[in-house]
């Protein structure tokens, strides 16, 4: 026997179906397509991060001093079937990412993004970076690494105190980050070099030729005089002092010659064996 089968009440639908059209009829959308900084920025879409630019005078009348802009990021193919939270405990979290396909980040203020630069023109590039925080640790509402190269689509939501949505951007163009290639998948044989890179190669293996040769050259140069020392002059030769000639004794040699033995000038007699 088959189960009966009821058709809900009509009423019933209502009741669960009015809520989100009444969402959807009092959000208000702004005119505006959240897009990749047109800076031309070192880094400004890398492996885990991409740079938008700051969506200053957007939400002039749309938002008030006490709302909060959300940026909403998002799967490309899952922004379709993102649905902005009624309060801020439905807030989807940058965990919810790898789960859900979403998740909603960099809370700030209206004055956080005003029309005119306070340092009257000199404020730098204004941006937002979008997975930037690198320290993040299960924080609620941080800015964490984007896990994969995507692509991924963003759109700005603005919510009132009590975490009721207000107003909202469009979707932005699919973003694709930077993929660097696995290590595998390098060519590394020099025979698929281009004719430029191995003349490169070959000048500046020829000057570090270069510079080693001049190196040694030197080397022998300066340290030649330790391996072949000069010739020492004759004056400084062993065997061939030259000084002055010094005489020891004023005796001429006649006196020298008869003198008897142990009777020279300045020594002592020999003494005598005799008793």
């Amino acid at each position: 026997m088959g189960l009966l089968w009821r058709q809900p009440h009509p009423g019933l639908l209502l009741l669960w179906v009015l809520p989100w059209l009444q969402l959807s009829l009092c959000l208000e959308l702004v005119l505006y397509t959240p897009q990749i900084t047109a800076w031309d920025l070192e880094g400004r879409v890398t492996a885990t991060t991409f740079s938008l630019e700051q969506p200053t005078c957007i939400f002039d009348g749309h938002a008030g001093a006490n709302d909060t802009i959300w940026l909403v990021v998002a799967f490309s193919n899952a922004s379709r079937d993102f649905q902005n939270p009624r309060t801020l405990a439905e807030v989807p979290t940058s965990p919810q990412l790898l789960t859900d396909g979403h998740y909603m980040t960099l809370p700030l203020s209206p004055d956080q993004l005003p029309c005119e630069d306070p340092q009257g023109g000199r404020g730098g590039i204004r941006l937002l970076r979008v997975g930037s925080d690198f320290s993040c640790q299960q924080q609620p509402y941080c800015n964490a690494p984007l896990p994969s190269p995507g692509p991924y689509s963003v759109k700005f939501l603005v919510m009132d105190v009590s975490g009721s949505p207000k107003a909202e951007t469009k979707w932005s163009d699919p973003i694709t980050l930077c993929q660097g290639k696995a290590p595998g998948s390098i060519d590394t044989w020099p025979g698929r070099r281009s004719g430029c890179m191995i003349v490169i190669t070959s000048i500046l293996l020829s000057l570090a030729c270069l510079l080693l040769l001049a190196f040694l050259a030197a080397s022998t140069l300066r340290f030649s005089s330790l391996w072949w020392p000069e010739e020492v002059p004759e004056q400084l030769r062993i065997g061939s002092f030259m000084g002055k000639h010094y005489v020891t004794h004023h005796i001429p040699p006649s006196e020298a010659a008869t003198l008897p033995v142990g009777c020279e000038p300045g020594l002592d007699p020999l003494p005598s064996l005799s008793p």
